[in-house]
């Protein structure tokens, strides 16, 4: 939660500029549940491109995404910005295909594959592009805070301690729907 919050900051929306603010969402795990339900409550519409349709897809339009389709589907409105959390390199070209010009790209995981060469024009009009290495203390108490007053509610999957092995795979092969928790 606290590094999609981070993210959130990080598309250069200002608090009085999320109303009506078209912001995309590619990837729809952990994170991104939780950041749609955070940019909702800020008056966002929220596009939300992602592969699984039975989990993440679903979940996407449960929560109130404005439009919901696959990871490279193009959606139906330019975007003022995004955030990438798929893991996957070659959805910046598509994620910069998609964006208003002046529009941010955050690319909001902790590892990526190769990032494709792209043309120039992906990026001209003044796009942008940037991750999110650290979150801070104060990210922390901002994120914690908006999300009680929301508030916002996880979608999760429990796995007991002895099953962390299994849950180590169902994260890698994408088939948790929300976030995997471990019970101890």
């Amino acid at each position: 939660g606290i590094i999609g919050y981070r993210a959130l900051r990080l598309t250069g929306i200002e608090k009085d500029e999320w109303s009506g603010a078209r912001l995309g969402i590619y990837g729809f795990g952990a994170a991104g549940h939780v950041v749609i339900q955070l940019a909702r409550a800020r008056g966002a519409e929220v596009y939300v491109c992602t592969r699984d349709r039975e989990r993440h897809q679903a979940l996407a339009a449960e929560l109130g995404a404005k439009w919901v389709g696959g990871a490279k589907d193009e959606p139906p409105a330019k975007l003022d910005a995004s955030i990438i959390f798929a893991p996957a390199g070659e959805l910046v070209p598509v994620a910069l295909q998609a964006l208003e010009k002046g529009g941010v790209l955050v690319l909001g995981g902790i590892h990526m594959s190769a990032i494709p060469s792209f043309e120039y024009s992906l990026i001209y009009g003044e796009r942008a592009v940037c991750s999110v290495a650290n979150n801070t203390r104060d990210d922390g108490r901002e994120f914690l805070a908006e999300a009680a007053r929301i508030p916002v509610r996880t979608h999760v999957q429990e796995f007991p301690l002895e099953d962390a092995n299994e849950a180590l795979t169902a994260l890698k092969h994408d088939a948790i729907r929300g976030a995997g928790v471990l019970v101890i």
